[in-house]
């Protein structure tokens, strides 16, 4: 069929009236072929992240996955989910191999992918049963892609939460923190970001696949996206006051297994607390891993937190492990000189074998050496999120809690207007690990209109901007301090008005489009 598309009506070209090309759904490689692909996608798009940061190769590699998806059987599906998957865990959070060994981040990276090859599965579904159900171009090219990029959303968002509170590190939008794209996290959350970009390349993968259509027509459509996505402009948070902060990097030897007393550690965050001494600011804050003593029994610490407050004549935000009854938190505190901690924010989200062991009788007989490494179980907390500074709402999290969607958003709704996130990254040491973090808090600025300041014991320490750009950043592994007057907000994103609600529709809505197939699918057959 020839087509003249110097004659043809603009809208015709839209429409691509009168084609109604047959299913596609055989597989566009063979297996061992689509296993080659499957498992370079996973550096490909690890790539992406920082500390590379090439962001465009994240898309290359969602591409890589859906092209070795398409066609697939159930079992080969599976497959093909979890090695991708897994290739690019292992790459991904090699980290994690620096606390305890090679064995819990293969196992972390092996759960991950089994999450992955049952949305591989679900995406394989929809492959094979959408076009069947609707053979239309539209079909093919929206609806389709519409639910790919559903499915991918929902198995990010499952793994995010569960078991043990999920892990959701390592979810392709938080590769965009640099990219043209950012601006869409404060309309849409991370969680809506990663879905428009597996959306964007799954209507490319589909409109190069539709040889039926015209080519210049397949190219008006991808572009026609691209360009809208692009042209989104950053929502734009107005400033309502600013706060002026001294963030302190203490550098002290803050791993696990650095051998490091409590009183070591404090030394080394009032070493470098010290030189501010004399500076007018209105909270000084340390970062996790200032201590492990308990700051509310332990007098001497006690009594370093109230010098480092009355010094400063500003109020201290640090962390310790505080014990309570037969519990241990890992907590941060709001202290002031003469009064101690008036605040507590015990860390919600603690690392499942990392800073607890969950059903440690049950996990225990596997690997008995690394479980008992971890001799303390933090217990996740129940406090709420934020903290009063004279009138000023301040949220805080610790390490972890930045990467839980949930628990950011609920620091904005209970009227944060600046986000306070100390880590200890010493357990990492100069991996990507302490980048990844930074990218993601700056991608948290943007998704909730608030600056936020990223406190790590060495680093990486940075003054981010409502808009993710970094205002004041500290060296690696050097003590130091920012000392920084900081915008606060008030006003609320798009994202943390409705981000949460987003991620459940799109998610139920690829849900029921790949059952709806099913069933159409079945039913022609039976008719047939």
């Amino acid at each position: 069929m020839s087509i003249n598309l110097a004659t043809r009506p603009v809208v015709g070209l839209f429409r691509f009236e009168g084609l109604r090309p047959a299913p596609h759904t055989r597989p566009v490689l063979p297996l061992w072929a689509a296993l080659v692909v499957a498992v370079s996608s996973g550096p490909v798009v690890d790539a992406g992240f920082p500390d590379r940061g090439y962001w465009p190769l994240t898309f290359v590699g969602i591409g890589l996955v859906l092209v070795s998806l398409i066609g697939r059987r159930n079992s080969s599906a599976l497959l093909i989910g979890f090695a991708a998957s897994l290739s690019f865990y292992l790459t991904h959070i090699s980290w994690a191999s620096l606390f305890l060994g090679l064995l819990p981040m293969a196992a972390l990276s092996v759960l991950e992918s089994l999450f992955a090859a049952l949305g591989g599965l679900a995406i394989a579904l929809a492959y094979r049963w959408m076009p069947r159900a609707n053979s239309s171009v539209w079909g093919r090219v929206a609806l389709l892609p519409l639910a790919v990029a559903g499915l991918w959303t929902a198995r990010e968002a499952w793994s995010a939460v569960w078991p043990y509170g999920g892990f959701s590190w390592g979810r392709v939008a938080m590769s965009q923190s640099d990219s043209p794209f950012a601006p869409l996290f404060g309309w849409l959350g991370i969680s809506g970001v990663s879905f428009v970009m597996v959306l964007l390349v799954a209507v490319t993968v589909e409109c190069v696949r539709l040889t039926g259509a015209p080519r210049a027509a397949r190219a008006v459509v991808v572009v026609a996206l691209l360009g809208t996505l692009l042209v989104v402009p950053a929502w734009r948070v107005p400033a309502d006051g600013s706060i002026r902060v001294a963030a302190v990097q203490g550098a002290g030897r803050a791993g696990y297994f650095d051998g490091s007393t409590a009183n070591e550690l404090l030394q080394a965050q009032l070493d470098a607390t010290v030189p501010l001494f004399g500076e007018t600011v209105d909270l000084v804050l340390w970062p996790e891993g200032s201590t492990y003593a308990d700051p509310l029994t332990d007098s001497y610490t006690g009594q370093v937190f109230d010098y480092v407050s009355e010094q400063m004549d500003a109020p201290l935000i640090a962390q310790g492990v505080t014990h309570r009854g037969d519990r241990f938190y890992n907590t941060a505190m709001l202290w002031k000189a003469g009064e101690g901690a008036v605040d507590l924010y015990d860390k919600k989200h603690p690392v499942p074998f990392g800073e607890y062991v969950p059903d440690r009788a049950f996990w225990r007989p596997f690997a008995p050496g690394l479980i008992d490494l971890i001799g303390r179980d933090y217990t996740p907390g129940s406090t709420d999120m934020v903290f009063d500074l004279d009138g000023i709402t301040v949220g805080v999290n610790i390490c972890f809690d930045i990467v839980d969607d949930q628990l950011l958003t609920r620091s904005v709704e209970e009227g944060a207007r600046i986000i306070f996130a100390s880590s200890n990254n010493a357990d990492f040491g100069r991996t990507d690990e302490s980048a990844q973090q930074l990218s993601i808090a700056r991608i948290r600025a943007m998704e909730l209109g608030r600056s936020v300041v990223n406190i790590s014991t060495v680093g990486l320490s940075a003054v981010i901007a409502p808009d993710g750009t970094i205002v004041q950043q500290l060296p690696w592994y050097e003590a130091g301090s920012l000392v920084q007057d900081v915008e606060l907000a008030s006003a609320t994103t798009p994202a943390v008005v409705f981000g949460r609600e987003f991620e459940w529709f799109v998610s139920a809505m690829a849900l029921a489009s790949i059952i709806s197939a099913g069933i159409a699918v079945r039913r022609k057959r039976a008719q047939a």
